[in-house]
């Protein structure tokens, strides 16, 4: 009995290097930003035409990153200024399949860190106009965001 060779490939995702907005001559769209504290809003919130009350409209670009929206949302939220708040951001968008709205999370920022998340862009998650950002905030002094894993025991014990 012959066995058939095995071949493997890594092959490295080349994405085209996303084209900057010129923001001078760009309109801009709107996004409505909809920021609950510790959890994100439900999809059925969004369903039959209706939205959550805690609405936020922002005109941006889709070349805006997480970092740039986690800035503007500060602006108007005072009590998320605070160094170790989170910013847990999902797209609500249609389900082409049946009438409700789904949710994707797209990523995560921290006020006063740097973060792997900080730089994507709305084009990047694949933001289509129309849909909605969900914004979870939580403080700094609560849980941070599920996704989040907890830093490793320490012992602290003195000796």
């Amino acid at each position: 009995m012959k066995m058939a060779g095995l071949e493997s490939m890594v092959v490295e995702e080349v994405r085209p290097a996303e084209k900057p907005v010129d923001r001078e001559k760009t309109c801009p769209l709107l996004l409505r930003v909809f920021c609950s504290t510790g959890r994100h809003n439900s999809p059925g919130d969004y369903a039959r035409g209706n939205v959550p009350q805690n609405e936020l409209q922002i005109y941006t670009w889709m070349d805006a990153t997480l970092r740039e929206l986690t800035g503007l949302v500060k602006e108007v939220n005072p009590e998320t200024r605070r160094k170790g708040t989170y910013f847990d951001f999902a797209i609500v968008y249609p389900d082409m399949r049946s009438p409700t709205y789904r949710m994707r999370e797209i990523g995560v920022t921290c006020s006063g860190q740097r973060g792997g998340d900080d730089n994507k862009t709305l084009s990047q998650v694949k933001f289509q106009i129309g849909n909605y950002l969900d914004i979870s905030i939580t403080p700094p002094n609560r849980m941070p965001p599920p996704m989040r894993r907890p830093q490793p025991y320490v012992n602290n014990r003195p000796y």
